[in-house]
């Protein structure tokens, strides 16, 4: 739980203080929240499309509405998510002498964390 905290507290040391991050917010009136290049301040809050996310989310036969934060949240969880993977597969494209990751690094990641072994079997 510290690391989540900390990997928190460290995303918004990069966007701004959180005071800021909720003026952005709440700067749009009700308005869904912006999802274009830049947010007002000039940095992005999410680096995914948001409206991209709640169209996936929305795929899901029990998702009937989804929020603007919700929708945030699971972006952000994704952007985590593509974070460690990336960095646990450039462990073994440095040990392969790589600058470039490929997919055998990816599956050696896989195979390597526990938290990862949901995915086996999936970039097959």
């Amino acid at each position: 739980m510290a690391a989540l905290v900390s990997s928190t507290e460290q995303e918004s040391d990069r966007c701004g203080s959180e005071e800021e991050n909720r003026g952005v917010e709440a700067g749009h009136g009700g308005q869904q929240q912006q999802t274009g290049p830049a947010a007002p301040g000039g940095s992005r809050l999410s680096k995914l499309p948001l409206a991209r996310i709640k169209a996936l989310m929305k795929t899901d036969p029990d998702v009937s509405l989804a929020s603007q934060e919700s929708v945030f949240i699971i972006a952000k969880a994704t952007e985590l998510f593509v974070e460690m993977i990336a960095k646990d597969a450039l462990v073994y494209a440095q040990q392969g002498k790589r600058k470039t990751l490929q997919r055998k690094d990816l599956d050696n990641a896989i195979e390597a964390v526990d938290e990862f072994a949901f995915l086996e079997g999936t970039l097959d």
